[in-house]
């Protein structure tokens, strides 16, 4: 018969303090005054003993289960959303709650809200076009609390609180800089892969109104992320008189660092200069961007906030109970000019 695991009574013994000082530092609770010296003897005696607290116990204390939910989309994680995601779950574990990442990408609808139900967690964190009314509905008659959408393709929901991102407004900066250093036609590089496409078609749409505003010529070129398919699409751009010494200077604006580098190596084979001949921006301004030759010209993305904005906004909604709607625009964007333009 295997021993009888230990408790947080056990702890509290060990350490020489209450167990009401065991829960606090093990639950991360920073609204209570205890030194330093303290929680370092009870998280050291916890680790003697072995000790991981109940889940059930804790959702029996404090009335949830301090999981936030936050379902796996079928896009490539790059730096940004991975920093966004670490950010987002050291503010929330400074808040007492844990932050899962949950898989089951194949699950749609209600049969998602289903599964992520089953988890009872207290926040959900999900596109907010999977937060439907259904899909709301189930997730609290499971008791969830919190549902905050992430309205990556710019639209709010018109059910729950959402953090939206202006993709439009990230071409028609990088448009406007573009005309600004001599463009006289333009250009949208937009992913041909599915999960990317959505919002590298509204970016075009910000390329697209700028250039009809100025009255400028514009092109979407559609890629798909290799150099064949690159080199394929620039050839097809030029045949319809996309680039050429003998033509007017063009920019391209591509959907992100990774395809404005695609880009650039694709028209270096073909003797294509930039910024002489194509002027290219990217954006998300990634370390490689500095390293280029020439740098690239890109529109950098500040999350610097939205972490502690985003666990804070959980946090009183799970407490508060609030059902209203929140706008939560908790990004912006600059244009960090270099060589490429």
């Amino acid at each position: 018969m295997s021993a009888k695991p230990p408790t947080s009574l056990d702890v509290a013994r060990e350490a020489g303090v209450s167990q009401a000082t065991v829960s606090y530092v093990l639950n991360n609770r920073s609204d209570m005054r205890i030194s330093d010296e303290t929680r370092a003897r009870v998280r050291e005696a916890a680790d003697r003993l072995g000790y991981v607290p109940h889940a059930g116990a804790r959702t029996l204390r404090t009335g949830h289960s301090g999981l936030v939910l936050v379902p796996l989309v079928d896009i490539p994680y790059g730096p940004l959303a991975v920093g966004l995601m670490e950010g987002l779950d050291r503010e929330l574990s400074r808040l007492g709650y844990t932050m899962i990442q949950y898989g089951a990408r194949r699950l749609k609808g209600v049969a998602a809200a289903r599964a992520w139900a089953e988890l009872r967690p207290v926040a959900v964190l999900a596109p907010a076009d999977r937060l439907t009314r259904q899909a709301v509905d189930v997730l609290r008659a499971a008791g969830v609390k919190a549902m905050i959408g992430i309205g990556d393709m710019g639209r709010s929901s018109e059910i729950v609180s959402t953090m939206t991102m202006d993709h439009e407004a990230i071409g028609a900066t990088a448009a406007d800089h573009l005309i600004a250093r001599g463009s006289r036609a333009l250009a949208a590089v937009v992913p041909a892969e599915d999960g990317l496409r959505d919002m590298g078609l509204l970016r075009a749409a910000g390329v697209r109104r700028v250039a009809a505003a100025r009255g400028v010529p514009y092109t979407q070129v559609d890629l798909a992320f290799s150099e064949a398919a690159a080199a394929a699409a620039l050839d097809a751009w030029r045949g319809a008189g996309g680039s050429g010494r003998a033509r007017a200077k063009h920019g391209v604006f591509a959907y992100n660092d990774d395809y404005a580098m695609l880009l650039m190596a694709v028209l270096a084979d073909n003797g294509i200069s930039v910024p002489g001949d194509v002027a290219v921006v990217g954006c998300d301004d990634l370390p490689l961007a500095r390293l280029l030759r020439p740098r690239l010209t890109t529109v950098r993305l500040d999350f610097t906030t939205a972490p502690a904005v985003l666990a804070q906004t959980v946090d009183e909604i799970v407490k508060s109970g609030e059902t209203t709607r929140r706008p939560l625009a908790l990004w912006s964007h600059t244009l960090v000019e270099r060589d490429s333009t």
